[in-house]
């Protein structure tokens, strides 16, 4: 399967700011963070063993995702063109836009599960 794990948690909070420092000081979870010890601290994602992770709270009204919705799940994945033709192909209703993908950033698409709930699906850059 072309997803390697996860490639972030989004979800709104009334005060992002605060509810990022709690979590970054009560647990050593978020930006910032480090669980890999031989990985170097990085101020935007949280360094887990099995690669970056995105932690980042949103605000209560972001129209990131669907405003009925208290999550996205973000799933990192090695073969995007790949994962997306299976999709497809089982009929999973797939959204692109070209303004998601960024050369540094990488490469987005976003499906949503059976209740509803969206699914972005993240390529990182090679390399």
């Amino acid at each position: 399967m072309p997803v390697d794990g996860m490639g972030g948690l989004f979800f709104r909070a009334k005060d992002p700011d605060a509810l990022n420092a709690w979590y970054r000081d009560r647990l050593g979870v978020g930006a910032g963070c480090v669980s890999d010890p031989d990985a170097e601290p990085n101020e935007w994602v949280w360094q887990t063993l099995g690669g970056p992770m995105v932690f980042a709270p949103f605000k209560a009204d972001s129209d990131y995702f669907a405003a009925n919705k208290a999550f996205m799940i973000n799933l990192r994945v090695s073969d995007l063109d790949g994962l997306l033709a299976k999709l497809r192909e089982a009929d999973i209703a797939i959204v692109t836009k070209p303004d998601w993908d960024d050369p540094a950033v990488g490469r987005f698409a976003r499906i949503h599960d059976p209740e509803g709930n969206a699914i972005e699906l993240w390529e990182p850059p090679a390399g």
